[in-house]
């Protein structure tokens, strides 16, 4: 069993980094964040669907639990909606910084899905979390707007994590991630078309939105959508979004990188964005010495 968990951890981590990747491309495609989050998953079903038949997986599952699977589709689909539009309204930095506030979410969530008793380590930790947000409010206020919806996006992350750990040996990961990103789409077309938004001025392609949007719905959605599920059967929800928790470093990292100035913030930002990163090592440590006492 330790050998799986290594195994699983490890390629979590490779999740995490391309998810960190998905910021970069968030910023460099032009579409707005509804029609290319609606692009996105609609790549990301055509990938799941040809994967899915030429496996010969069957999709055949009960009414009942496509209904459950789309509405947590639905869940999935404002997170990624809520994710790109802060980018578009703030930057990369900003809204991967609030990302990480998705553990705190978890600590207070995880307790009531799973009907476990508050930990208070973990509770402290989240406190940790809400001081870095503070620092982080307290000196980027251009961003204010952008900052409450990556905390939002955050939060529907951290239920849809889970959400899908309660649901990850219910059925096979590639059928569930096919009907979750169904029900996304599904919701995202009716606010399309309730909006008027099916028109070629919200869907106006530059030429390497083409290569962005391709790499964003296979790379960055199909794949991590599929593995994520599957690593669920083994790893905690907690666990899970501590690790996601690391995002934010390789998001920023590359953001610096690669758009400089953009991404400059001040020195409270970074500070802040340390507190909330600490919280990372300072769990695996509390957790490490947990199982050591076991």
């Amino acid at each position: 069993m330790p050998n799986v968990n290594l195994k699983n951890q490890l390629h979590l981590h490779l999740i995490v980094f391309i998810w960190g990747f998905t910021a970069i491309l968030g910023q460099l495609i032009t579409l707005q964040a509804l029609p290319l989050v609606f692009t996105r998953i609609a790549i990301g079903i055509s990938v799941i669907l040809f994967y899915l038949l030429i496996k010969k997986k069957n999709l055949a599952i009960a009414p009942k639990d496509i209904f459950r699977f789309f509405i947590f589709g639905f869940v999935i689909a404002l997170h990624w909606l809520t994710f790109f539009y802060a980018i578009k309204i703030s930057n990369i930095s900003i809204t991967l910084a609030c990302i990480s506030t998705g553990a705190f979410f978890t600590s207070i969530l995880e307790p009531i899905f799973y009907k476990r008793k508050f930990i208070l380590y973990e509770v402290l930790l989240g406190c940790l979390v809400v001081v870095g947000l503070l620092l982080i409010f307290q000196f980027e206020t251009q961003y204010k707007m952008g900052i409450l919806v990556a905390l939002t996006s955050a939060f529907l992350s951290a239920s849809f994590s889970i959400i899908n750990g309660k649901l990850a040996n219910s059925h096979d990961s590639v059928v569930i991630s096919f009907y979750e990103l169904v029900g996304g789409l599904f919701i995202l077309a009716c606010f399309l078309f309730f909006q008027g938004g099916f028109t070629v001025a919200n869907f106006n392609f530059q030429p390497n939105d083409y290569i962005w949007l391709g790499i964003l719905g296979s790379i960055c959605t199909a794949y991590p959508f599929i593995a994520t599920i599957d690593i669920m059967k083994y790893l905690s929800p907690y666990t899970i979004m501590l690790t996601i928790n690391l995002e934010p470093i390789y998001g920023i990292l590359l953001a610096v990188f690669l758009f400089k100035d953009q991404e400059k913030m001040t020195p409270a930002f970074y500070f802040g964005a340390l507190i909330i990163l600490l919280t990372v090592l300072l769990n695996a440590y509390f957790k490490n010495r947990k199982k050591a006492s076991v």
